[in-house]
């Protein structure tokens, strides 16, 4: 796995030059929240598309 730097100096080499700050600050954002959902499938496990259909059915159906 990258260290933080180093995922940030990779998604600075990806970025356009015109990006802005707050372009930067988006990706991290979603760079974040990417490796905390494949850290928490890992330790929580997850569904398959045949039970999530199933559950959203009954979600759907009340």
């Amino acid at each position: 796995m990258n260290t933080a730097k180093e995922e940030v100096k990779s998604l600075l080499n990806t970025l356009p030059e015109d990006c802005t700050l707050e372009d930067v600050q988006y990706h991290l954002y979603v760079i974040e929240k990417i490796q905390k959902g494949i850290s928490r499938a890992k330790t929580e496990g997850t569904l398959s598309q045949e039970e999530v259909e199933r559950n959203f059915s009954r979600w759907a159906s009340q």
